[in-house]
């Protein structure tokens, strides 16, 4: 018999169309796989046993019936959201982050929060203060981060879809370690307003799918214009599933060689270069190309990224909501002891890095420059785009590394991160898909890089390849 919760959206959305099914059937399928998978996974910090209610309010909807699981830092409304931090325990927001009203518009069935990294930091999904994701591929292993619960809830099919944050891969790279499709939109194509910010000027919010058309059913229905996000830009939203077009006849790819370098797996190297010689093999042009300012890119990002969250995370002191201490002596000891004990070591690095980078007579030095900085590298970009269409680089330089391998040594950690970075610093869109095996069955995913809001062409290459390839059939033995 099918199972259900094997499905894809599209697959299920045919059948609900036909009225061959119900919706209550696929989240019975999914509740059941869920209790008999999630104590081995972890993917899940909250399961919305009551989603079904509601369900039968927009037959129309784009997504009508299809179960989504939701990252722990985008607000639901009357729904715990705690990033995954002690410091906001019991934090209910009391409205809707854009994407979620426009979920509920189509007639998507949140089902619950997935796990993440603390406050997005991180890239293995260690860092949560509910303990660790696990990978469904190896549970020895990190699902990748700081989106791990999102990306590992898909590939061990206890969701149909999720929603992850990406600030410096967040999506992509734990979509690559698990072997799903992970897109990250433009900057600007969606709003980010309610979610927890990070970064404000490197967050995005996007889809981890089974498929790449499920991304782009996705990205349908939560990008566009958004008023309350004064970064979302106002231009027409395609309809990407028309974009699914299995043909890259002319298509120029730009493969640059600063991202084949020293240190990078033998397996993912040999799986990228095998995934180049099929978008060849399709009609593709192959173009050699150069981004000379890549090596900046993480130290760049380590000086943008926590100066913005510093000033972001200020706002979480125990006053107003969340976690507070109740031994306090006056207003200053309050607020030492509810961040001290409500922020993890994580967290805290990032504050005081960020802290640092902006006060008096660091600014110029530090975040000054690294803007400077960020502006050669999206330069780069610009003039590799007079080349090619698209750029293919690896998504990640190794598959999954075990839990705790790298959590004493926080630079090795940030180096995960290495080859996804730069599409943020330059607010371009990519997108990782399953691109082949280590010898130890652990997923390798394929990076594809595209101008600023043509996520067009993205979804053409992706699908290309994917329907020309069957890595994403693999399923993890659980």
């Amino acid at each position: 018999m099918e199972k259900l919760y094997s499905l894809t959206a599209h697959e299920l959305k045919e059948k609900i169309d036909k009225s061959s099914l119900s919706p209550s059937g696929i989240l019975d399928s999914l509740f059941e796989r869920i209790a008999s998978v999630d104590k081995k996974i972890k993917a899940f910090v909250y399961l919305n046993k009551n989603a079904s209610s509601g369900i039968e309010k927009n037959r129309s909807g784009k997504l009508y019936g299809i179960p989504i699981l939701i990252k722990d830092n985008i607000c639901v409304k009357g729904e715990e959201t705690t990033c995954a931090s002690r410091i906001l325990a019991g934090f209910k927001p009391p409205y809707d982050a854009t994407v979620i009203k426009r979920l509920k518009a189509e007639g998507a069935v949140l089902i619950g929060k997935a796990n993440m990294d603390e406050f997005a930091f991180g890239s293995s999904c260690e860092t949560s203060c509910y303990g660790p994701t696990r990978n469904p591929w190896d549970a020895e292993r990190i699902p990748g981060g700081s989106s791990g619960g999102s990306a590992a809830a898909v590939a061990s099919d206890q969701t149909i879809l999720a929603l992850g944050s990406d600030t410096g891969g967040s999506i992509r790279q734990p979509a690559s370690l698990c072997g799903v499709v992970g897109l990250k939109p433009t900057y600007g194509r969606v709003s980010r307003y309610g979610l927890i910010a990070f970064a404000s000027s490197l967050d995005q919010i996007g889809p981890i799918t089974k498929d790449v058309t499920d991304a782009a059913l996705v990205m349908n229905v939560i990008s566009g214009y958004d008023e309350m996000d004064s970064t979302c830009v106002d231009m027409p939203v395609p309809d990407y599933t028309k974009s699914l077009v299995k043909d890259v006849k002319g298509l120029r790819v730009g493969v640059p060689k600063e991202y084949f370098i020293e240190g990078i797996d033998s397996e993912v190297e040999a799986s990228i270069r095998r995934s180049i010689d099929v978008l060849r093999d399709l009609g593709a042009k192959i173009v050699d190309i150069t981004l000379p300012h890549t090596q900046y890119a993480v130290s760049t990002y380590y000086i943008v990224a926590p100066a913005e969250a510093s000033s972001n995370l200020a706002r979480f002191d125990g006053v107003q909501y969340g976690f507070r201490v109740q031994d306090a002596k006056d207003l200053i000891d309050m607020y030492i002891k509810t961040r001290s004990k409500g922020f993890g070591n994580e967290a805290k690095r990032r504050i005081l890095l960020g802290t640092y980078s902006l006060s008096t007579g660091y600014y110029d030095a530090y975040y000054l420059k690294a803007q400077k900085v960020r502006t050669k590298i999206k330069e780069d970009f610009d003039n590799a785009f007079k080349l090619c269409d698209i750029i293919v680089t690896p998504t990640t330089p190794t598959p999954a590394f075990r839990i705790g391998e790298k959590t004493k040594d926080p630079l090795s950690m940030y180096l995960s991160d290495i080859f996804t970075i730069s599409a943020n610093l330059a607010g371009l869109p990519a997108i990782s898909i399953p691109c082949g095996f280590s010898k130890d069955s652990l997923p390798i995913g394929l990076h594809i890089l595209a101008r600023p809001f043509d996520e067009e062409t993205l979804f053409r290459a992706a699908y290309t390849f994917e329907q020309n390839t069957d890595h994403h059939k693999r399923k993890p033995a659980l």
